[in-house]
């Protein structure tokens, strides 16, 4: 009988975070995009028809803010940073000359709406930019450079999603990766995991292991991972069955 088939592994995984992962729902964040911009695209309209009027009333910079929701620049940047959300006072102007942060003119002023102020501290909460993601990942992944995180997201094994001009990547996601970095190994990890063990196998009978599920393990962006408590039965079973 092949020595495989000797090793039962019993431990069994049950992890929320990877249950999490695969249940992102890309076309579902879409979807709720679309709306939410639709409604904030008709929010604004109404804000617009709203600021002109009070500007023909000659109403003052405290009654647009109090009374309408409209904050100058300064104002909706001290909101945001009163929020949560972490942005230098120069990029936060240049997302408004771009046109990424919505406004409405009242005179020759700028304002920006409180609908949007508020969509943008919600995003925050749920989603990274690119960047973020790659920092917060390389937490858990030093070895990983910016060009491959950046080629994993394009090939869609790190789920993203595009809002506007902006490419985000749900904060559920890099939790999963965070964790499966710190909590697995993938299959080249597991083997060198093997052979520092002095357990000899080659690549493809692992695999072949991984294939008939006699090796408990995860999928996740197409790639495979075994839990570290799995890999150590794996090793000490393996250890003890050359010992009789």
């Amino acid at each position: 009988m092949p020595r495989g088939k000797k090793i039962i592994i019993e431990t069994e995984i049950d992890d929320d975070v990877i249950d999490r992962f695969r249940s992102i729902d890309l076309d579902g964040i879409r979807r709720d995009r679309d709306d939410t911009e639709k409604e904030l695209s008709s929010s604004i309209a109404n804000v617009f028809r709203v600021a002109q009027n009070l500007y023909r009333q000659k109403a003052s910079e405290d009654e647009l803010e109090n009374k309408h929701d409209l904050y100058s620049v300064r104002s909706a940047y001290d909101y945001l940073k009163g929020s949560g959300v972490l942005i230098s006072f120069r990029a936060f102007g240049g997302r408004i000359e771009r046109g990424t942060v919505p406004f409405v003119k009242v005179g020759r002023k700028r304002y920006i709406p409180r609908s949007v102020l508020d969509d943008i501290t919600s995003t925050k909460k749920e989603f990274h930019t690119v960047k973020e993601a790659y920092h917060e990942y390389r937490k858990a992944n030093p070895k990983i450079n910016f060009r491959a995180f950046i080629g994993r997201i394009e090939k869609g094994s790190i789920p993203s999603v595009k809002f506007g001009t902006r490419r985000l990547v749900p904060k559920d996601a890099v939790e999963a990766l965070t964790h499966i970095s710190s909590n697995y190994f993938s299959v080249s990890e597991a083997i060198r995991e093997l052979h520092k063990s002095d357990i000899k196998i080659k690549r493809n009978a692992f695999e072949r292991r991984l294939d008939r599920g006699r090796i408990p393990h995860v999928k996740v962006g197409g790639r495979r991972f075994i839990h570290e408590d799995v890999l150590h039965e794996l090793v000490d079973k393996e250890v003890a069955l050359r010992r009789e």
